[in-house]
């Protein structure tokens, strides 16, 4: 009986110390891409890329002039930064269209 529970117990640490080693099959992003999201919410709706955001969002007063400071790329023509629900997001001046959202914690991305 001894040796049944031995080799039970030797059976279960080979099997637990293969699937902890092993290897990842994708690889997690690095630099700000890590930040990227693809949906997130703000103000109590989900948005996601290539939607049209608010247009409180597309007054200068949300605008974000200092981008640099932020880690955030600069962006392209007719585009500018704005905060929306603890997220950085990229949006066409021209129809508010959503370009591309960051994780607010890219702030801290060094």
């Amino acid at each position: 009986m001894a040796k049944s529970k031995l080799l039970l117990l030797s059976v279960l640490m080979s099997l637990a110390g293969t699937a902890y080693s092993a290897p990842q099959t994708a690889s997690a992003p690095t630099g700000i891409q890590a930040y990227e999201e693809q949906e997130f919410i703000a103000d109590f709706t989900k948005f996601k890329i290539g939607d049209i955001a608010p247009s409180l969002y597309q007054t200068p007063e949300y605008t974000i002039k200092q981008y640099q400071l932020r880690n955030l790329p600069a962006p392209d023509a007719g585009t500018h930064w704005t905060y929306m629900g603890e997220n950085y997001v990229l949006i066409g001046d021209a129809d508010g269209k959503i370009h591309k959202a960051y994780n607010g914690d890219i702030f801290y991305h060094r």
